[in-house]
């Protein structure tokens, strides 16, 4: 890990945004912030989960103003619009949490280009445009923090799962530019890098029902809780990058080392399906 020598306080925050915030990491991600912030922002397209997570978190913490937006990550026009209303109303993020994503597990050739244009649109795009939208608000009231989900997947190429690999390449490398433009502001980014989490994200990335999901040993699952945790912590200690859970790292750390033409070659043998 990375630290930087200035320290910024991230273990409490006015408002913070979270993305996809329906179920997953998503939805931990609001539970574990929900004590650290005085207003709390969920973000997500299925506004019935989004209000029954809200109902959750004031049950629990009666001191945080929650608010529910249901928003199409894929439209910049409701991204355009979420900023505007979150102004109007007062909720100001100065924690962004761009946990929203897509995945789509299969062969490149055979893929729905919608299905791809949608991961593009909010793997990436979406992640950018939210960051782009409150960034400057952030420097102009004196500081906040980014955290970007990535994934294992982003120093990995990864047959049947090209796209969503490369899109967390982005965003790791995006996560990693930025958090040196915002140091002098004194903005952390954070990009939180898991393996295997056991999430809807698997069925979504599913072509259909009965196809199997990706290959994946049980043991190398980690917990939602444990992921966000981690993630969390990391975040007060000032680290760049965090791969939660020690197999997790252990792996990051190895394939961080090896040369792009082993990974090339141990991955022609990696378990494939049409």
């Amino acid at each position: 890990m990375v630290y930087d020598s200035v320290m910024p306080d991230t273990s409490s925050f006015s408002c913070a945004l979270v993305t996809g915030a329906s179920s997953g990491l998503g939805e931990e991600f609001s539970l574990q912030i929900a004590p650290r912030v005085g207003k709390l922002v969920l973000v997500a397209r299925r506004e019935s989960r989004l209000l029954l997570l809200a109902d959750r978190i004031r049950g629990s913490y009666p001191h945080v103003a929650v608010a529910v937006f249901a928003v199409d990550l894929n439209s910049p026009t409701e991204r355009d619009q979420l900023a505007k209303t979150l102004t109007a109303r007062g909720f100001l993020p100065d924690l962004l949490v761009n946990n929203a994503g897509l995945g789509d597990y299969g062969e490149f050739a055979s893929a729905d280009w919608e299905k791809l244009q949608s991961m593009l649109h909010v793997n990436i795009e979406a992640l950018t445009h939210l960051s782009h939208l409150l960034v400057p608000g952030m420097i102009r009231r004196g500081g906040g923090a980014i955290i970007n989900v990535s994934s294992l997947a982003s120093i990995l190429p990864i047959p049947d799962f090209a796209v969503y690999a490369a899109t967390k390449a982005y965003v790791s490398s995006f996560s990693e530019a930025l958090r040196i433009e915002l140091r002098e502001h004194h903005i952390p980014v954070l990009a939180v890098c898991p393996g295997p989490v056991r999430t809807e994200f698997g069925k979504v990335s599913q072509r259909s029902a009965d196809s199997p999901g990706m290959p994946a040993k049980k043991s190398f699952y980690v917990p939602k809780e444990q992921v966000v945790a981690e993630s969390l912590a990391a975040l007060d200690r000032n680290a760049a990058r965090v791969y939660p859970g020690l197999k997790t790292a252990a792996a990051a750390l190895v394939i961080s080392a090896l040369p792009l033409f082993v990974l090339r070659y141990v991955m022609s043998f990696r378990p494939r399906r049409s």
